[in-house]
């Protein structure tokens, strides 16, 4: 899991067809968790906005929290942080 910060947003394109009108949020994950990732694409199935604190499933969990253990999901939002302060 990682935490980070919404900070901008994509839609889906026709690549797959699970996928079609799917939301998807651009995360920057918070200092101490960037490792070498600068930005995750992520799908947001619970409505997360821009500049909020989200928490980030990677891998096979993403693809179970969203109910889509077929699509080729990476990343999904599972949770948002009510409060971010501190967190960067």
């Amino acid at each position: 899991m990682i935490v980070g910060k919404v900070v901008g947003s994509v839609v889906s394109t026709r690549k797959s067809e699970k996928l079609i009108g799917q939301k998807f949020m651009i995360v920057e994950p918070v200092h101490h968790m960037k490792s070498d990732l600068s930005q995750i694409v992520a799908i947001d199935i619970i409505g997360a906005g821009i500049g909020e604190y989200v928490l980030v499933a990677q891998g096979s969990a993403a693809r179970i929290g969203c109910g889509e253990e077929t699509a080729p999901i990476d990343a999904a939002i599972v949770g948002i942080i009510d409060d971010g302060a501190g967190l960067e």
